[in-house]
């Protein structure tokens, strides 16, 4: 019975193309503990950080060719990660949809609201003080990252910077952000596993 109500909502998503070979485990009801082997040092600390407060279990590896320039690599695993979490959503039947979040880190702000809407947007508004946020990891990659994430799995998210005056600081913010409020949009909202959220009776 308990099974019917809260049906497992996890999923195992591979892809393999001639840049990357990336193996993704994502569970929605997880505690937050993650493994992350991009081969991207600054990527592994944002996955860190959304798992961590998105409280999803992710488990991710990569082999690819990041040492050559790490665009491929964040922006497949950002597909990765928007296919993993549009397969564990399903019908998005019984979450509460909606979800908002405010996350500082030091002198950055960043605002995150998502929709589990079915229909794939991204609006990114976030001026970066510096061009690279860590060594090798241009800020640019960061909107790449979430871009993958909105189109692939079919969220709507809308992204703002408010303040920063460190690179940084203000792609944490972001991810720390994006994950509280991911967190809250796919959270369970009643007993009724098959309610839909939307006066339309579906999502999409």
């Amino acid at each position: 019975m308990t099974e019917q109500l809260f049906p497992v909502r996890n999923a195992t998503i591979e892809r393999h193309t001639t840049e990357t070979k990336i193996k993704l485990t994502l569970d929605l009801d997880g505690h937050g503990e993650v493994v992350a082997e991009s081969g991207v040092l600054f990527l592994d600390h944002m996955l860190h950080a959304l798992g961590r407060h998105s409280q999803f279990d992710i488990a991710v590896t990569c082999a690819g060719d990041a040492l050559m320039d790490p665009h491929h690599t964040v922006e497949d695993i950002g597909i990765v990660v928007g296919q993993a979490l549009r397969q564990a959503l399903g019908d998005r039947a019984g979450v509460r949809r909606y979800g908002h979040a405010y996350a500082p880190l030091d002198e950055a702000l960043a605002r995150v609201v998502v929709d589990c809407s079915g229909r794939p947007f991204l609006h990114y508004e976030a001026t970066m003080p510096e061009s690279q946020v860590a060594t090798g990891f241009a800020a640019s990659l960061v909107s790449e990252f979430w871009r993958a994430v909105a189109m692939n799995g079919a969220l709507t998210i809308h992204i703002d910077l408010l303040r920063a005056e460190n690179a940084h600081h203000a792609a944490e913010a972001i991810f720390k952000a994006a994950a509280l409020a991911l967190r809250d949009a796919t959270r369970r909202s009643s007993h009724d596993s098959r309610h839909i959220p939307s006066t339309k009776g579906v999502l999409g």
